[in-house]
């Protein structure tokens, strides 16, 4: 398409765009969507990020992300030129993100470039124990699934694995305190994968989401070992306090505890600081608002055939 271009002198005589501007430049229209960071830094870049974590996915899983040939011998070389690159743009972007909420980030703005790196190595070194973890989530897609046909198939392609990775990875840097960059990690899994989990939640090892797609996942949930979820499972809050002038206390406990070995079916609500005891199965709709004994089940009534003389109702039945 040929690109229109217009010359100044050309949009003076166009009172119509002229009124537009004067009602979007009014502080009334933009105070509240202008964001102008400290000392003009730029915002976190999604695309460097994205890059990132094209990176950390090779670090974690060599062969099947980054070069498709990985060669042992030349591992070690390749891996630290990777990390190397890693530790740089993490620690650029973890500097922007702590320009663009500008709390209290670092002590004073000289120190932001010292404490963005030291949080990037910091970061870097829980690489092993997050690989880890992946390992046995990576564990529990195969052993979950009786359609996998081999623990890579789930690396490569099953959505509860790409949540996982991202999760894990945005988790760790949530502990570290650090801005935004975290929450935009995990949005990036939520647009591709349909699966919503905060980066503040806490989940254990061996964990599956079978399907994924509309799975939530609240900010301060605990989820136990070896828990599975099924797709459109919520683990929400039920409700948020608001202080004396009526905004919402943040931090708050709000989201439900997951014991070991729980399994929540399609469809599952389970809302607010509640413990899902271990060993508990919560079936397919349920909707649960209250704490679980271990070894529980929780089903809703079992579907009846209709007797002959029942009607039914809807398709121009009376």
């Amino acid at each position: 398409m040929k690109k229109i271009s217009f010359a100044p002198e050309e949009l003076q005589g166009m009172p119509e765009l002229e009124e537009v501007v004067d009602k979007l430049c009014a502080p009334a229209s933009y105070e509240a969507v202008y964001h102008h960071s400290l000392h003009g830094a730029p915002m976190p870049s999604a695309e460097a990020l994205a890059e990132i974590m094209e990176r950390l996915k090779a670090a974690l899983f060599p062969g099947y992300y980054g070069p498709a040939r990985v060669v042992l011998k030349s591992m070690r070389y390749h891996l630290s030129a990777n990390l190397d690159s890693i530790y740089r743009m993490l620690a650029e972007q973890i500097r922007r993100g702590g320009c663009f909420i500008c709390a209290e980030f670092a002590s004073d703005c000289t120190q932001c470039e010292t404490h963005s790196h030291d949080i990037a190595m910091r970061f870097l070194k829980t690489l092993p124990e997050i690989r880890r973890m992946l390992s046995t989530d990576v564990q529990a897609a195969f052993e979950g699934d009786p359609a996998a046909k081999s623990p890579g198939e789930t690396i490569f392609c099953y959505p509860s694995i790409t949540a996982m990775i991202h999760h894990r990875i945005a988790h760790e840097l949530y502990k570290l305190d650090v801005p935004i960059i975290p929450r935009i990690i995990s949005e990036m899994a939520h647009s591709t994968t349909g699966i919503d989990i905060h980066p503040g939640a806490t989940i254990g090892e061996d964990f599956f989401i079978d399907h994924g797609t509309g799975v939530v996942v609240g900010e301060t949930c605990i989820i136990g070992r070896s828990c599975r979820l099924y797709q459109g499972v919520t683990l929400g809050a039920l409700s948020f306090p608001k202080d004396s002038e009526g905004k919402l206390v943040k931090g708050v406990a709000r989201h439900p505890i997951l014991e070991d070995s729980v399994r929540v079916y399609a469809g599952a609500t389970v809302l607010g600081r509640i413990t899902i005891g271990a060993g508990s199965i919560i079936g397919g709709n349920v909707w649960v608002t209250h704490d679980v004994p271990p070894g529980s089940k929780l089903v809703l009534s079992r579907s009846s055939v209709a007797e002959s003389s029942e009607k039914m109702v809807g398709n121009g039945n009376k």
